[in-house]
C-alpha cells in the first residue's frame, strides 16, 4: 500500500488485534494532522484502546514488576476495576476487570 505499512498483533487468548502504525504524512494525512495527533496520545487525551482481565490487580502488579508505566493503579469504578497504562509509544490503554 505505497508507503502506509502496520502490524497487527493481539493478546493471546482474546478476539483484538490491535494495529501498530507510525503516525506520519500518508495518504489523507498531512504532516500537521499526524503531529497534532502524537501530541494528543502522548498526553494521554486520545487512547489507543482497552484490554479485559480476569483480575486488574494482579495484572498491574505483574506489568508493574516488568516497568510498565501506569498512569493509575486500580480503582473501582461503577463497570469494574480499572487501571489505565502507557505503552513505549505513548499510547494510553486501559486495563479492566469487568464486574
Amino acid at each position: 500500500m505505497g508507503n502506509f505499512r502496520w502490524l497487527t498483533v493481539g493478546p493471546k487468548g482474546q478476539d483484538a488485534q490491535i494495529i501498530l502504525m507510525k503516525l506520519a504524512p500518508s495518504g489523507r494525512m498531512d504532516a500537521e494532522s499526524a503531529e497534532t495527533l502524537k501530541n494528543l496520545i502522548q498526553r494521554g487525551l486520545v487512547a489507543a484502546g482497552a484490554f479485559e482481565t480476569a483480575d486488574c490487580r494482579k495484572t498491574y502488579e505483574e506489568l508493574t514488576a516488568r516497568g510498565v508505566e501506569f498512569a493509575s493503579p486500580p480503582e473501582d469504578k461503577f463497570y469494574g476495576i480499572e487501571a489505565v497504562f502507557k505503552d513505549n509509544s505513548g499510547n494510553w490503554f486501559s486495563l479492566t476487570q469487568r464486574k
